[in-house]
């Protein structure tokens, strides 16, 4: 997709009113875990003062209040952010890595090739991800943030490489595609340079609702003590601090409470948004052929 395309699509996702509120969100977000803990007078691990500061309301010294460490919980919600979004970001970035490879290779090579992958990737589905996830990091605990990015990856590529393989397939029988290949441009040309950016819809939109599963699902992991552990707060961390003094407290459950239901909120909004403004058939100026094909357009026999 050429320059003018991006910029209208960019313009499309702005005037979405939906999408441009999700860009405000996330934007938002990014920028607090960013900016916000050189901004805090505290760090959010140490304990200021174990008598007097515990479970301290909400003020104007602690805007988000106390924990019952007496560790301030808005320095750990803006921390936590960091932790939360990175192991959200970089796990899906692993995911769409090996599903792109993977259903790209599948829908490209056909036949066999095609077959076997695929009854392999039925093996790997029917294994209820948040099942094996509980398996693994109760046997690996603690685990490692690398550890943890690298497993929440390592599981997250399956749906992505069906909706590449669906649309590869649908891709190469295009014109374009067996003029490269009669003009003697090897496979691995193709595969880069005209089917790659022909899945790009699909994977940007699994990818924009994949970072919002995975930080649901760190969430969860960390509630139940499998995910980041402490002294490193996570929204789950800190919202597992708080859960069990909730009566004293409501505050340390109630500001990361908000930011996990905003931030996923935000990047599912987002996904439907992109899905929108990505549809070929609303990109004033760009040919079918050369445009990423729409989500629901992939063969329905795939």
């Amino acid at each position: 997709m050429n320059s003018a395309p991006r910029k209208n699509v960019a313009r499309r996702l702005l005037a979405h009113s939906t999408g441009r509120w999700a860009v405000g969100v996330i934007v938002l977000m990014i920028l607090a875990a960013i900016v916000g803990p050189h901004l805090m007078p505290y760090s959010g691990i140490e304990q200021l003062d174990i008598v007097r500061l515990k479970n301290s309301p909400p003020s104007w010294a602690h805007p988000f209040g106390t924990d019952q460490y007496s560790r301030d919980v808005l320095a750990r919600v803006l921390r936590g952010a960091r932790i939360s979004l990175a192991i959200s970001t970089l796990s899906v970035l692993i995911s769409i890595t090996i599903g792109t490879a993977y259903g790209l290779v599948a829908g490209y090579a056909g036949g066999a090739t095609d077959a076997a992958l695929m009854r392999l990737l039925d093996g790997f589905i029917s294994i209820p991800r948040i099942f094996l996830l509980i398996a693994v990091l109760s046997l690996w605990n603690p685990v490692p943030l690398t550890a943890l990015i690298l497993l929440l990856g390592a599981t997250g590529w399956f749906t992505v490489s069906r909706l590449v393989r669906a649309e590869t397939l649908t891709a190469r029988t295009q014109d374009y595609v067996q003029a490269a290949r009669a003009l003697g441009a090897s496979d691995v040309r193709i595969l880069w340079r005209h089917l790659l950016p022909n899945v790009a819809t699909p994977v940007l939109v699994a990818a924009t609702l994949g970072v919002a599963n995975v930080i649901a699902l760190e969430t969860g992991l960390s509630y139940l003590g499998l995910g980041a552990r402490e002294p490193t707060p996570s929204w789950g961390s800190i919202f597992l601090d708080g859960v069990d003094f909730f009566a004293g407290n409501w505050w340390v459950v109630l500001f990361p409470g908000i930011a996990i239901i905003g931030t996923v909120l935000a990047f599912n909004v987002l996904g439907d948004a992109l899905r929108d403004v990505l549809d070929p058939r609303q990109l004033h100026g760009t040919p079918m052929t050369e445009a990423a094909p729409s989500m629901t357009e992939s063969n329905p026999h795939g």
